[in-house]
């Protein structure tokens, strides 16, 4: 019998990867709920993005808010 042994467990790390024109979603927050387009990762801090929200504005938002929209 074989066995296959990862070196790390599948949960372990979650990588999100973001491209401009994303279609992406806060899925915690204040602002919860909020959909809009991921424009790029602030120059001074990368764990912010800039996202084109739906109301035609441009707000930053935390990383680790953020999800793809499906």
């Amino acid at each position: 019998m074989l066995r296959f042994h990862s070196l790390q467990s599948p949960g372990l790390f979650q990588v999100l990867t973001f491209r401009k024109g994303d279609s992406v979603f806060l899925a915690e927050g204040p602002c919860q709920g909020t959909v809009g387009t991921f424009l790029n990762f602030r120059d001074e801090d990368t764990k912010w993005a800039d996202i084109f929200e739906r109301a035609s504005q441009v707000r930053s938002h935390p990383v680790k808010w953020l999800e793809h929209l499906r």
